[in-house]
C-alpha cells in the first residue's frame, strides 16, 4: 500500500524539481503531439473549407514545431545529463538509456526537418496551388487541369508525405519513450 504524504510548504515546493518539470514536458509533448496528428487536424479537416483549412495549418504547424523542438531538446538534454553513459555507449542502441535518447533526438530531429525545410516548402507549394486554382479557375482536383497544377500536386503529396512520415515518427518516438518510463522511471537527476 502507498505511503500517505501529507503536503507541506516545503513538499509542495519539492514538486519544482528536474524529475517533475521532466514529467510535465513529456506529457505536455506527447499530449500535444496526439491532439495535432489525431484530433485537432482531423477536425479542422472536416469542419474548414479546403483553403482555410490550408492556412490554419500554415498558421499553427510552425508553432507546435517550435514548441515541439523545444520540448524534446529539453527531455533529451535532462535524459543525457541524467544517463551519462549514453554518451559513451551511443552505439550500442539495444541498451534502454540509449534508445530512449535516440527516440528524443528522432523527435527533434523531425520536427527541426519539419519546421525549417519541410513544412515552408509544404506550404509554398500549397499556396501556388491556391493561387493555379483561381487563375484557372478549377480546383486542383478537377479533370482538365493544367501540367502545372499536375506538377503541384505532384510536388504538394511528397511534402505532405514527408512531413506526415517525420511527425508520425515523432509520435511512435514517443510512445515508445512514454511506455519505457512508465515502466521503468525516469531515473532524472535532480539539476542543483
Amino acid at each position: 500500500m502507498a505511503e500517505v504524504q501529507t503536503l507541506t510548504l516545503s513538499s509542495f515546493l519539492a514538486l519544482f524539481s528536474a524529475q517533475g518539470f521532466y514529467q510535465v514536458g513529456y506529457a505536455w509533448l506527447y499530449g500535444m503531439t496526439v491532439w495535432v496528428t489525431f484530433i485537432g487536424g482531423v477536425i479542422a479537416f472536416k469542419t474548414l473549407p479546403r483553403q482555410q483549412f490550408g492556412t490554419l495549418q500554415h498558421r499553427t504547424f510552425p508553432i507546435y514545431f517550435v514548441l515541439s523542438i523545444g520540448l524534446s531538446s529539453g527531455l533529451l538534454g535532462l535524459w543525457t545529463y541524467s544517463h551519462p553513459a549514453v554518451l559513451t555507449a551511443y552505439l550500442e542502441p539495444s541498451r534502454g538509456d540509449v534508445a530512449q535518447a535516440y527516440a528524443l533526438a528522432a523527435v527533434v530531429l523531425g520536427q527541426v526537418a519539419n519546421h525549417s525545410v519541410v513544412g515552408p516548402l509544404t506550404s509554398k507549394t500549397m499556396f501556388k496551388r491556391h493561387k493555379l486554382e483561381k487563375q484557372e479557375g478549377k480546383a486542383y482536383n478537377e479533370p482538365g487541369v493544367s501540367a502545372e497544377m499536375k506538377a503541384l500536386n505532384k510536388t504538394f503529396a511528397k511534402l505532405h508525405g514527408v512531413s506526415s512520415l517525420a511527425n508520425m515518427t515523432a509520435f511512435l518516438a514517443l510512445l515508445f519513450h512514454g511506455l519505457w518510463i512508465g515502466n521503468h522511471g525516469t531515473g532524472i537527476k535532480s539539476i542543483l
